[in-house]
């Protein structure tokens, strides 16, 4: 019997390589895409841990979201694309534009050559940034139904580019998909394992935690979801019957910011010695975000409570994530066992 053959985008990214080990060891053949192939050796060190995989398993070919070489090879022979790479912020982009273009045309590109290779199936990495923004501040609780108001006043440039990204993706599909099967992964804030010292921007919250780099904790909180559960929530979109059109929220439960500094405290000892246990005041934060785009961003967020619903995967796909606390527990953990965290 044949193995299956998928493209996983952006395989050096955080979740991407958590699903290419889960699709190895299930014995898929998969088709990575990374901008330089230069970066192929440390993925394949990285992707070593997993027992019993064949290097010809494992197919490494360069694309880059903002230029349409190397998609259709990439994409070949594949029956299924989880399309998940997708443009990161280092900070505040002068310019929405610089995330919001290459998160949309990204997509697109993955979808024709996805569409043109013959693929039955695209699972798209979106995020619950394309739902859960532009509502006001208070409690809010979000389904898959919900999307995001990008024309609410100060939508951020990253909430901006997965919101469009999403949209444009499905009505590509809509329009021009030629009958392919495509849904959506919606994760929150992804913590969990840390494999290297390339991981996500996610984790740099429990780095920053840990290493004192947040003097006191504003009033703010997010969905939390262990890697290894959307890696599962991907592969369980990727095989069930039935998911044209589909959308999942991949989130364990909300958390203020103030439990997982208590999470960190609690578990991990004099480890986390720097971690602040002074509330900041709303107004302070208020005050320095008139000088700082960063703490501008936290501002808008003071006492908002997004809580993100996955009642849809748990029923739909039988997901049953890991809390919470496990996911802060073994992103500290990794972190100092990598040496990026000393003690």
């Amino acid at each position: 019997m044949t193995s299956p053959r998928i493209l996983v985008t952006g395989g050096t990214g955080y979740i991407a390589g958590v699903l290419i080990r889960q699709l190895l060891a299930e014995g898929w053949q998969v088709h990575t895409t990374v901008r330089d192939l230069a970066r192929e050796a440390a993925l394949r060190k990285t992707l070593g841990a997993s027992r019993g995989v064949k290097k010809d398993q494992l197919h490494c070919f360069a694309a880059d979201l903002m230029a349409d070489a190397g998609w259709a090879e990439a994409a070949r022979g594949c029956t299924h694309v989880a399309h998940v790479a997708s443009p990161l912020p280092t900070g505040v982009p002068r310019d929405a534009n610089e995330l919001i273009v290459p998160a949309r045309d990204g997509a697109l590109r993955a979808l024709k050559a996805a569409r043109d290779a013959g693929a039955q199936r695209v699972v798209m990495t979106s995020s619950v940034a394309a739902i859960a923004y532009g509502h006001g501040p208070g409690d809010h609780h979000f389904t898959e139904g919900d999307w995001t108001n990008l024309d609410a006043p100060d939508v951020p440039p990253y909430v901006q580019s997965k919101t469009v990204a999403e949209r444009a993706a499905r009505d590509w599909v809509a329009r021009e998909g030629g009958g392919i099967e495509f849904c959506t992964v919606n994760p929150s804030v992804v913590l969990g394992p840390v494999a290297s010292a390339d991981y996500s921007a996610s984790v740099v919250i429990v780095q920053s935690l840990l290493q004192g780099r947040i003097p006191a904790l504003p009033r703010i909180g997010f969905g939390i979801v262990d890697v290894r559960d959307v890696a599962e929530l991907h592969w369980r979109a990727l095989t069930a019957p039935g998911m044209a059109g589909e959308r999942f929220i991949a989130c364990a439960g909300f958390t203020w910011l103030r439990d997982i500094a208590t999470v960190l405290r609690e578990e991990l000892g004099d480890d986390a010695r720097r971690v602040p246990t002074l509330q900041l005041p709303d107004w302070s934060v208020r005050l320095l975000a008139r000088i700082s785009p960063t703490v501008r961003a936290a501002a808008s967020e003071l006492g908002t409570a997004r809580h993100q619903d996955s009642t849809h995967a748990r029923e739909v796909l039988g997901w049953a994530p890991r809390p919470p606390r496990e996911a802060i527990l073994k992103s500290a953990r990794d972190l100092m066992a990598l040496g990026v965290v000393r003690a």
